[in-house]
């Protein structure tokens, strides 16, 4: 991840914590209602439903009929904060992840024997993280929100029973906001400043896939999502706390962030072992 500087000494803070909180991962798996019943192993290779868009898109041409898969996920990411505080005081006892839902949604239609054509959204990537204005670590971070959505288009051409492949372009729209306080010297501990800075940006990507029917039980999948590297233009609002005393309270300065959301190869392999169980085994 790469940083660039502002044009304002204030904003130049927000983004650089900013970017320690976006080095943490903020991946998401959660691209396919079916996947989340097989722990999402053999998304590669099990081409069940037309949510193979994402998993691969060469599993489009196993789907022989019009296909829509939709659905959401809500995502319980618990956490504990106890026994917090700071010389300026404040303290924070509770969780600091919110709940959050993650759509997605598929349409498959076979041209013929040969060609597919497919359309998808998700949600790739995203992040939540919030402390609250009382937080004892306020002068670091308050809240930190990232979110990603990708739309892709795709194609798929069987060359024959055994062999498939899939390509899909990646539309990807991602949004950011993050916010803390600021010390206020003239009163310390109360009457704090807040930044809060936002942007977003739109990046091309792609995903493409091979799928193999190695065997009539055996089918093998591999998946490549490219890396997208997007370059967020944003405003860092300054409010309240010192920046009234200083007179700037309300005003807005430029700031930039470069972001690089990172590539993934996923290698499954879906087994049939009988007509009453199917193993899936994946990495990625």
């Amino acid at each position: 991840m790469k940083k660039t500087m502002l044009k304002s000494p204030v904003g130049l803070a927000v983004v650089l914590a900013s970017s320690n909180v976006l080095a943490g991962g903020f991946a998401l798996n959660e691209q396919s209602i079916s996947g989340m019943g097989s722990g999402f192993a053999g998304r590669s290779s099990s081409a069940e439903d037309a949510s193979t868009i994402y998993g691969n898109p060469a599993g489009m041409a196993r789907l022989k009929q019009e296909q829509v898969s939709v659905g959401a996920a809500t995502l319980f990411a618990k956490s504990d904060i106890s026994r917090t505080r700071s010389t300026f005081g404040g303290k924070e006892d509770g969780d600091m992840v919110p709940t959050t839902t993650v759509p997605m949604g598929y349409y498959v239609k076979p041209i013929d024997e040969h060609w597919a054509f497919g359309v998808g959204f998700y949600v790739p990537f995203g992040l939540i993280t919030d402390y609250g204005s009382g937080f004892a670590g306020r002068y670091y971070a308050n809240k930190s929100e990232v979110t990603t959505l990708t739309f892709q288009p795709t194609i798929s051409y069987a060359f024959n029973e055994k062999v498939s492949i899939g390509f899909g372009p990646t539309i990807n729209r991602i949004g950011g906001e993050i916010s803390g306080m600021v010390p206020n010297p003239l009163t310390p501990g109360r009457n704090d400043g807040k930044l809060k800075s936002t942007g977003d940006d739109t990046a091309l990507g792609f995903n493409v896939g091979v799928l193999v029917q190695a065997t009539d039980q055996t089918r093998l999948g591999l998946t490549y999502h490219s890396k997208v590297s997007y370059h967020l233009d944003a405003k860092t609002k300054v409010t309240d706390g010192i920046f009234s005393v200083l007179g700037v309270s309300g005003r807005s300065y430029d700031a930039s962030l470069d972001v690089d959301t990172p590539e993934s190869v996923d290698f499954s392999a879906t087994h049939q072992l009988n007509d009453d169980w199917t193993l899936y085994v994946g990495s990625t």
